[in-house]
């Protein structure tokens, strides 16, 4: 590489420095410090990519574009590489998991409390949000030449770790980003610093300018101002210390600024996957909330915060199946009918303070809820759910009206199939999860004979008879093998055997999901119920066609095990025919008002055209009319399509402006000197309009009536620049523009370069990274 470049690296890598130490401001927001390292390495592999392609000469537009397509491939192989060709190469199915890990990412955000875990989620969302500030910094500092700037997305970098926590704002990640933001200053001002006052011949710059750029950059000018920044950041950080009453926050060394409190006011909630196990392991089982409940069993009373309905062979999701707002009272129960006893039970729910949720945990199957607030409806998880982050569950109380659903063993046994569409999405398996899941599923339920005894037979297996262990110290691990590992250590807590007998459910045509709450908590003396953290939890639920979502217990030890998943007392052998006195005749009547999953009347004259009430998100998504992919697939080509065409747009409205009768021969004299640098003539700035007209004329070898062009307007600017006002209003007058001219020197420049150069002169301009900055 030339030595005149050696300046331009040098800002590059102080640019990549300086975003690291930035990003260090999310240490104490995201758990473990692997991330940052791999971020760093990200970056700086993309840092190289725009080192490299910038030798090559290449407009700066087009470089950041290799940038950012260097960011896409390294997005896919550290995120995604199972999906893309060669694990580099993105596909569609790459782009819709970035879609997918974007979405569980934001929602990780939304539920962990810091430090958050490394999902994969929030890994994505931490690389690609590294790498973007990287590069913004880097076309800032490097190609623009304005280190100052790059300093705005840095901030925007450390505000995030400033925003969410006190910790996070401390002084030492602040004194990290501004020495990276201070390096970055005197890099890019020594690069500016050596060419002052220096003459660029052009073609034969050698070593002599590149040790005279070093005498410069040497100077006491260059020291002293190195000297003054560093004094300057010293002061910004010790001078605050110094002052009284600035009280705590960012430069509050003893730490003392945090928000909350210890022991039971602490904020808590519970999060499906790692927060869960967090909460398991307090040492303390902190209260969450009480409630009352009449008319419901207590070894039945769990409470569901959401279901998880979506799964990508790593993790269950939910898919937020929201409105905004709840149906008519009484909610429709999916699946349940009227023939399966359903009893009515109304609970009473109080939150205490330290317990902030964003949806409300009630028993299933709720019928309706009434609360204060405006609280939207998740028709997934049949619950209220809260948009805002500040509306939440802390503090509240609220009633519940809900069913105590009582499915019989020959219910369950002879449910029908579902209906093909509900069948489809909730039996869906991803293509990379392993094939010793099914295997073993199908080993497990041997002999079973319908999908009831198939579930009851995967809960004995998971309870006793698979040699499982309850451990919450086990790590939840990731990625598509951690079921399989599962299997083979035979420990986990709760999310494990909740998870792997979801997905084994699944392949064998089952439809499931997993819900996450908390089992039924404790009986007080005054006859409420507390819920602790060490009562999260989490189960399967499994689809039976007139029955509706059905609860099992995988995990041993924990929770109850249903009644209709035991064995009939007395008759183990074989099934014999229910007594009179365990079916309730008369208690059932009254179900068949909240129990419809749908009216079946529908008067088209009252509503319209009828359509059956969607039973999944899709069917939702369906019926709104949305295409998604398609407007995403649009709005990226057209981005694209932006990215390419922008350095051509931009240069076709500056040249219209700069060739206006009213700019006169200064604007047709920028005109000039850009196109010519579009055709491979750089620009000198130690030139004057006559030297440079010559020297353009030599270089392209214009023919005679563009080398009269070049010359006539060079002898207008200088006339306009250094003649007496009255010549040059003179001369002005006669001429109502320079549009011919330019015209006629741009096809002279683009006559003796081959037709590539000519349409990368044309769609690709170098001047475009001085025509934007300059804005003409």
């Amino acid at each position: 590489m030339s030595e005149p470049r050696t300046g331009e690296i040098r800002t590059a890598l102080a640019a990549w420095l300086a975003t690291v130490l930035a990003a260090g401001s999310l240490l104490p927001l995201v758990a473990g410090t692997d991330w940052l390292a791999e971020s760093a390495l990200l970056l700086l592999v993309q840092t190289g990519c725009g080192i490299l392609l910038r030798h090559t000469r290449l407009p700066a537009s087009l470089v950041a574009l290799g940038q950012l397509l260097s960011a896409l491939v390294l997005l896919t192989l550290a995120s995604a590489s199972e999906y893309a060709l060669a694990a580099v190469v993105p596909t569609p199915a790459v782009l819709e998991r970035f879609g997918q890990l974007i979405t569980t990412g934001a929602d990780d955000i939304g539920r962990y409390t810091t430090p958050a875990p490394t999902t994969e989620g929030i890994r994505l969302l931490v690389f690609g949000g590294v790498l973007l500030v990287g590069l913004l910094v880097d076309v800032l500092a490097v190609p623009l030449r304005n280190a100052a700037a790059a300093g705005l997305p840095l901030l925007a970098l450390y505000s995030v770790a400033a925003g969410v926590g006190q910790e996070a704002a401390a002084w030492p990640y602040f004194a990290a980003a501004a020495v990276g933001y201070l390096l970055l200053l005197l890099s890019e001002g020594g690069e500016r610093l050596s060419h002052w006052g220096l003459f660029f011949g052009g073609p034969g710059r050698g070593r002599w300018m590149a040790a005279r750029d070093q005498t410069f950059a040497n100077r006491p000018r260059s020291r002293g101002g190195r000297r003054i920044g560093a004094l300057t950041l010293g002061l910004a950080l010790v001078v605050p210390l110094l002052l009284p009453n600035l009280g705590e926050g960012l430069l509050d060394p003893s730490g003392d600024g945090r928000t909350g409190t210890e022991g039971d006011a602490a904020g808590i909630s519970v999060d499906p996957v790692v927060a869960l196990k967090d909460q398991l392991n307090q040492p303390d089982n902190v209260r969450l909330l009480t409630y009352r409940s009449d008319g419901a069993p207590p070894g039945e009373m769990y409470l569901r915060l959401m279901a998880l309905d979506q799964f990508n062979g790593t993790e269950w999701a939910s898919s937020n199946w929201h409105q905004d707002q709840p149906p008519t009272r009484p909610w429709p129960v999916t699946g349940l009918g009227a023939e399966v006893a359903a009893a009515g039970a109304e609970t009473e729910v109080r939150v205490r303070d330290n317990y902030a949720q964003t949806s409300l945990p009630v028993p299933y199957p709720t019928t309706s809820v009434t609360v204060e607030g405006g609280w939207s409806y998740d028709r997934g998880s049949q619950t209220l759910v809260s948009d805002d982050p500040e509306l939440t569950t802390r503090g509240l109380s609220y009633q519940v009206e809900h069913l105590v659903v009582s499915p019989t063993r020959e219910q369950l046994s002879q449910a029908p199939t579902p209906d093909p569409t509900f069948l489809e999405y909730y039996t869906r398996i991803p293509d990379n999860l392993p094939g010793r899941v099914r295997e073993t599923a199908l080993e497990v339920t041997a002999g079973a004979e319908n999908p009831y005894e198939q579930a009851v037979a995967l809960q004995e297996w998971f309870a006793q008879a698979g040699g499982f262990r309850y451990d919450i110290e086990v790590d939840s691990g990731s990625g598509p093998e951690a079921i399989v590992n599962f299997l083979d250590q035979k420990e986990g807590f709760c999310v494990h055997f909740a998870f792997t007998m979801a997905a084994m459910a699944r392949t064998l045509g089952i439809p499931a999901q997993v819900a996450v709450g908390f089992t039924p908590g404790n009986r007080t003396a005054s006859g409420e119920y507390v819920i602790g953290a060490h009562n999260a939890h989490a189960w399967p639920e499994l689809y039976f066609e007139g029955i509706g979502w059905v609860r099992f217990e995988p995990t041993p030890g924990q929770g109850s095990t249903p009644e209709y998943t035991r064995p009939e007392p007395n008759q183990p052998a074989e099934p014999a025919d229910p007594e009179p006195s365990e079916e309730p005749t008369d208690e059932t009547e009254p179900s068949a008002d909240p129990t419809p999953t749908a009216p079946d009347e529908c008067d088209p004259a009252v509503d319209g055209e009828c359509r059956p009430e969607p039973t999944t998100p899709e069917q939702d998504q369906d019926e709104a009319g949305f295409p998604v992919w398609p407007v995403i697939w649009g709005g990226g080509a057209a981005l694209l399509l932006l990215l390419l065409t922008g350095p051509l747009l931009w240069r076709i409205r500056i040249r219209a402006r700069r060739l206006a009768p009213a700019a006169g021969p200064l604007g047709a004299w920028r005109e000039l000197t850009d196109s010519a640098w579009d055709h491979g003539i750089e620009p000198v700035g130690s030139e004057t309009p006559r030297q440079a007209a010559e020297r353009i004329v030599r270089v392209a070898r214009l023919d005679e009536p563009a080398t009269a062009a070049v010359r006539e307007l060079a002898t207008a600017v200088e006339t306009e620049l250094f003649a007496p006002p009255e010549q040059g209003r003179a001369d002005r007058s006669g001429r109502s523009g320079w549009a011919g001219q330019l015209a006629l020197i741009r096809t002279g420049l683009a006559a003796g370069l081959p037709r590539l150069a000519r349409l990368r002169a044309r769609f690709l301009p170098r001047s475009a990274t001085r025509v934007i900055p300059r804005r003409g």
